[in-house]
């Protein structure tokens, strides 16, 4: 199954994605369901599930019935599918070349990873700001997992059940503060706009070969870097497994699983993540410097 956030009359709801368009979840709702009407909370919840197994049985069986409430591609504005997780990890130099790019060594041991605040959050085609700090930022396309149970402690051949499913993202570094000084990781990773999710949330049924799947960094139509998950030093469910061992995550936490390759980007460049088998995240970028 396939999700979106999208913007509809000033709210930002979540939508069914069909092959003809996106169904608002609220009309689902009008038939007798009762279903959070916002990803977040449709996750939080524990509604996931339940959803997915409805959808497979009544909802595609009955797909005509819908098609009024479809709302084409072509007319979609899409949000980022929610605005406050919990948390957001990112993880660090989880591929050799990303890790040559800033001359440093790929971490053999652990996960190189920091935190994120939901200021951060921005979606589908808003503008990511170069701040007025930095004269050099990166762009960096990765892979999101999403957690949808609350766990803690638990090892890697139980992570399967705690995976709500996957999307992309750009992820943005301050790269000249980073380089100043290492302890300050959190401050060049915070800048508002520096971090891009969407434009679908794709469950963890849908992907049928995680370890194959290709992602790329993109710049102005071009590929910057792109590499398979199965090449990363650490791979998601490693990822989620450790970071469990450190702190209880919890449904909506997201994992940003690391970029094969960080572009630096300027005024008027639009960024990509391109993964197989999903649709482009894209969005432009401003320098406020300018």
């Amino acid at each position: 199954m396939r999700l979106a956030s999208i913007k509809l009359q000033e709210e930002e709801i979540v939508a069914i994605v069909t092959e003809g368009g996106l169904i608002p979840l609220r009309a689902v709702n009008d038939s007798g369901k009762n279903f959070a009407d916002d990803l977040f909370a449709l996750i939080t919840s524990e509604q996931l599930d339940e959803l997915k197994d409805w959808w497979t049985t009544d909802g595609l069986a009955n797909i005509s019935k819908w098609a009024k409430y479809v709302i084409p591609y072509d007319q979609v504005e899409y949000a980022p599918l929610y605005r406050h997780p919990r948390k957001i990890w990112g993880i660090g130099l989880n591929y050799l070349d990303h890790a040559n790019d800033l001359e440093e060594i790929t971490p053999q041991t652990e996960p190189a990873s920091f935190m994120k605040p939901d200021t951060c959050i921005i979606g589908p085609g808003e503008t990511i700001e170069i701040p007025k700090q930095s004269n050099r930022t990166t762009a960096e396309a990765e892979l999101g997992v999403i957690l949808k149970k609350r766990c803690y402690g638990i090892g890697e051949q139980e992570v399967h059940n705690y995976i709500a499913g996957y999307t992309s993202i750009i992820d943005m570094t301050a790269e000249d503060i980073l380089k100043e000084n290492p302890r300050y990781l959190t401050r060049s990773k915070s800048f508002n706009t520096f971090f891009s999710f969407g434009p679908h949330f794709v469950t963890s049924d849908e992907v049928d070969d995680l370890l194959n799947l290709k992602v790329a960094t993109v710049i102005n139509g071009k590929i910057h870097r792109e590499n398979i998950i199965s090449n990363m030093t650490f791979r998601p469910e490693t990822l989620v497994a450790f970071h469990s061992q450190v702190m209880t995550l919890l449904p909506g936490d997201i994992i940003s699983t690391g970029t094969p390759g960080a572009v630096v980007i300027s005024d008027g460049d639009v960024v990509e993540c391109h993964i197989q088998g999903f649709p482009a995240l894209v969005n432009p970028v401003k320098d406020l410097k300018v």
